[in-house]
């Protein structure tokens, strides 16, 4: 059973940046995809960005594209998302999971396997 553990969440005000952290239990190229979601009060979960580890192919959401970047550290033990030019709608829980390579690319949360229990950001206007 892969673990995921999400950190980095916090409280900051629109336009600042933000960097969230999950820790990954395996070797991260083991994974077929790692995706981050998120999920606001009252709002359906969201997929955000999404990685293929192995070749780093990486994804977005169309409402963080050109603002937040997917990255995985060069030891491929921790999978990071930087938050830039955060608005207040960026404001909700955010998850790490992973799952089946088909669901990578739209980042569907229905082919995730495995899930951390997240990290709360709230972004202030």
């Amino acid at each position: 059973q892969v673990q995921l553990v999400e950190s980095g969440g916090g409280s900051v005000q629109a336009g600042e940046s933000l960097t969230l952290s999950c820790a990954v239990s395996v070797n991260t190229d083991s994974l077929p995809c790692i995706a981050w979601f998120r999920q606001a009060p009252g709002k359906a979960r969201e997929g955000v960005a999404s990685i293929f580890p192995a070749s780093n192919t990486r994804f977005y959401g169309h409402s963080v594209r050109d603002r937040f970047t997917i990255s995985q550290d060069n030891a491929k033990t921790t999978v990071y998302l930087q938050m830039n030019r955060t608005k207040p709608e960026d404001t909700a829980m955010y998850y790490c999971a992973s799952g089946d390579r088909r669901w990578c690319p739209a980042i569907i949360d229905y082919g995730m396997d495995n899930w951390g229990k997240g990290t709360l950001v709230t972004i202030s206007s």
